[in-house]
């Protein structure tokens, strides 16, 4: 087994030079770095992660919280975090809540006692409970998708982007425009998302109708029985839908599909998320992109300023978007 002697040697450089470079906590020239690399790449020499903790105080270890690993919103945010942090030496270890809230509190706490270095938590809810686990934290925690008083957090402009979308509608001559939501336990998702809608007709002084407000649980099966009820209760039928997430989206479609609506001549319809599967849809699905995997990127900055102590850490960062428009508008 290569050790870091072996390496010193090898590089023709002292074993403290071999130390500085591994734990990057002292200088080490340009020309002695190369060979120590070319010799570790060489060697394929790992050094040992509980011999590094012991001397830094650090394990190298991020923890990242999941409402749900399979979605393709949380794989692509994982990815922008992992790819940061891997650059600047951090490994990731990922606990999936399955959209159990509970859970988040739980494993908060599970990875202190795994000693990570920090936690980044992709935010569904806001609790009093949430709230308490996170201040009382001896680790950095950086929340995405959330706004929680006093932590720092990657916001996703919500409201923004929903009046960016209803507006849009409004430019294409659609006037009766209904609204696919989930419940307010998700407050970026659930309240934000419904009070731009609101606003927005009200802006343009339409009539906000109670029953064009449908509600689902985040699936493809909830938004197929939401548009059902859209075009079979009420009195009088949508020209548009603004659908809160693309999954449910593509459950709205379906319905549409299967009781021969034309889209978008007969209902338009847009939506949140700019899955993969939107844009290969029949017709290509109008949606807001908040490009997650930016977002991740953004939260693993964040959290290695935390950690290397920089004083100027922003606590409220707000990510960009775009509206992506497709033929289903």
């Amino acid at each position: 087994m290569t050790t870091i002697n072996d390496i010193a040697k090898m590089a023709g450089v002292s074993r403290s030079t071999v130390s500085r470079f591994l734990n990057k906590n002292g200088y080490v020239s340009e020309e002695a770095a190369k060979r120590i690399q070319d010799v570790i790449h060489d060697t394929g020499y790992m050094p040992s992660q509980s011999a590094q903790s012991l001397r830094t105080k650090k394990s190298g270890v991020i923890g990242v919280i999941l409402p749900k690993i399979s979605t393709e919103t949380a794989s692509r945010v994982v990815s922008g975090i992992n790819q940061f942090l891997q650059k600047n030496h951090y490994q990731v270890l990922l606990a999936d809540t399955s959209l159990n809230h509970e859970k988040e509190i739980e494993f908060i706490r599970l990875l202190q006692s795994r000693n990570v270095d920090g936690i980044i938590l992709l935010g569904t809810h806001i609790s009093t409970e949430l709230m308490r686990a996170i201040q009382e934290s001896r680790v950095p925690i950086v929340v995405i998708g959330q706004d929680m008083p006093e932590t720092t957090s990657v916001i996703y402009p919500d409201y923004l982007a929903t009046v960016e979308m209803i507006e849009y509608m409004l430019e294409r001559k659609y006037r009766q425009i209904a609204y696919i939501g989930v419940g307010e336990e998700d407050p970026a998702i659930g309240i934000e998302r419904k009070r731009a809608y609101v606003d927005t007709l009200k802006k343009y002084h339409l009539t906000v109708r109670e029953q064009w407000i449908q509600l689902g649980d985040f699936s493809i099966e909830s938004g197929y029985q939401a548009m059902r009820r859209l075009m079979e209760t009420s009195s009088s039928r949508p020209d548009a839908v603004f659908v809160v997430t693309d999954r449910m989206a593509i459950g709205a479609i379906q319905y549409l599909k299967d009781h021969q609506y034309r889209i978008p001549e007969n209902v338009a319809i847009g939506a949140t998320g700019a899955s993969t599967l939107s844009k290969y849809l029949e017709p290509s699905l109008t949606t807001i992109d908040f490009q997650n995997e930016e977002a991740g990127t953004l939260a693993a900055q964040l959290m290695v300023k935390a950690l290397e102590g920089e004083d100027e850490v922003e606590k409220k960062v707000i990510h960009s978007y775009r509206l992506l428009k497709r033929d289903s508008v």
